[in-house]
């Protein structure tokens, strides 16, 4: 493993019954890095990143996080190692506000006559400043999440994630139900984080996305890893190549397999 790598996964292989989800699949994510990981569903995507996150356990394979190896039981090893996951569906509390999401499994609290409270005002008080860190514009942390547009709640699972002081961030098909403006949004947040010293994994189908914002674009199809092309040298026609063709377009010299 180099030490620009903040992630390497090894011969990652798992199977669903009948079904060969990921086969000896690699993958490197460097230091301070958008990585791209794209594409067909049921290329392995999603089930690849939740072996990361560990709430997929693996056939076989190997996981290097920071140089060392790890064994991802649950999600909660994987916080433990720096490691949020924003899944698609977002996973976020419709009935509560701003502030309880983003304080959602780690909540102030404090203990008056053997009775426990949750500190609100300082929930309230550090997730306006987090918001604000991250350039962040929503109203109010007051806000009820039922309310808000499919940007905001995303900004809001974003903050979540931000606020458990991940150094690896996975988004799922972040941009896939925005519209135009809020996907744009979004993405400035997304190099935003990556300013900010994170190193990030977007799985996504939208591949104008990741060459927007992204360093490098690694492929899947049918559960195996194709290849990985910097995104400075490639261009939309060659992530489409790779995605329907495979390991046929090795001819594109700027190409990397695994």
């Amino acid at each position: 493993m180099t030490d620009d790598c903040v992630v390497e996964m090894r011969g990652i292989c798992k199977k669903f019954g009948g079904v060969q989800a990921l086969s000896n699949v690699d993958l490197e994510l460097r230091r301070g890095e958008i990585l791209g990981l794209v594409g067909d569903n049921a290329a392995g995507k999603s089930t690849l990143m939740k072996v990361l996150y560990g709430a997929v356990l693996p056939d076989a394979g190997e996981i290097y996080v920071e140089g060392q190896k790890v064994t991802m039981r649950n999600p909660g090893d994987a916080q433990t190692h720096g490691i949020a996951m924003i899944y698609q569906d977002l996973a976020l509390f419709n009935n509560l506000d701003v502030a309880a999401n983003i304080f959602t499994g780690r909540e102030y609290t404090k203990t008056l006559l053997g009775l426990s409270f949750l500190q609100k005002k300082r929930m309230h008080d550090e997730g306006e400043a987090l918001l604000d860190r991250l350039g962040i514009n929503i109203a109010s942390t007051r806000l009820l999440v039922e309310r808000m547009s499919g940007g905001q709640r995303q900004m809001v699972a974003c903050a979540r994630a931000i606020g458990s002081k991940c150094r690896i961030l996975i988004m799922d098909e972040p941009t896939a139900a925005l519209g135009v403006k809020e996907a744009n949004t979004l993405l400035n947040l997304v190099t935003g984080l990556r300013a900010q010293g994170l190193s990030i994994i977007m799985i996504t189908q939208r591949i104008p996305d990741v060459l927007a914002v992204g360093d490098r674009v690694m492929v899947l199809k049918g559960g195996e890893g194709q290849g990985v092309l910097e995104v400075s040298q490639c261009t939309l026609d060659n992530v489409v190549d790779l995605i329907i063709k495979g390991r046929g377009v090795q001819e594109l010299n700027h190409l990397s397999f695994g």
